[in-house]
């Protein structure tokens, strides 16, 4: 298992309070290295959103490989 896969799967189990703080680090980190385009904040948005919904989050999907 990749170590992006061990994190993935180790924000999956997290609650709901410790995923927001998780991605809001996250937000922080990419802001202070990055251009912030309004597409990424859209989506930055969107994810609260659902969040405050209480509906799951997305997860990306890594691609499989065989042995």
């Amino acid at each position: 298992m990749s170590t992006v896969q061990e994190i993935e799967s180790a924000i999956v189990r997290l609650s709901p309070a410790d995923r927001e703080a998780v991605r809001d680090w996250l937000n922080e980190l990419a802001e202070s290295g990055a251009e912030v385009t309004e597409s990424f904040k859209a989506r930055i948005a969107r994810a609260r959103e659902e969040l405050a919904r209480g509906e799951p989050t997305r997860i990306r999907q890594t691609p499989t490989t065989s042995p």
